[in-house]
């Protein structure tokens, strides 16, 4: 439990630098080389940690202290019974797979959103136009003129010639 509570400690102080660098470092100024190998060596480590370390210590965890193997099961040995005509078993390995597939989903998630977040970091959002409100609150609506075409008429239905 030391191991996993260390590694998800050691997440966010990185996910606190990431951010740190963000707001510090104004968008679009040029990167020395140190300062790009650098930067690729700390998303390495952050990404080794996030998909390897912290599902690993999460899967070693369970199989060890909390014992959630194939050979232990929720609601007891005998499981669920309907009757005495049958039985669901539920393994604990169960739970323990699907929490670890919740850290990857939850990993790939914010990974993508980091990147967007970084690459529209720095720009202005587009300013929303005035929308002209009534005495009571509402928006009005703004009249616009629409030109309606006369009917067509039988000779130009049957596409007779002039």
């Amino acid at each position: 439990m030391v191991a996993l509570i260390w590694s998800l400690v050691a997440t966010a102080l990185m996910m606190g630098i990431v951010f740190l660098v963000a707001f510090r470092r104004p968008p679009g100024q040029p990167l020395t080389w140190a300062e790009a190998f650098l930067a690729a060596v700390f998303v390495f480590a952050l990404m080794l940690l996030v998909y390897g370390i912290v599902p690993n210590q999460w899967l070693l965890w369970a199989d060890n202290e909390l014992a959630w193997r194939k050979d232990t099961f929720f609601f007891g040995e005998n499981g669920i019974q309907f009757f005495g005509r049958g039985r669901i078993l539920i393994p604990k390995e169960a739970l323990r797979d699907i929490i670890a597939t919740v850290i990857y989903v939850v990993a790939i998630v914010a990974h993508v959103w980091l990147w967007l977040w970084w690459q529209k970091r720095g720009k202005a959002r587009p300013a929303t136009a005035e929308i002209k409100e009534s005495a009571y609150g509402r928006p009005l609506l703004v009249a616009t003129k629409v030109e309606h075409k006369a009917p067509a008429g039988p000779s130009e239905l049957a596409g007779a010639e002039k």
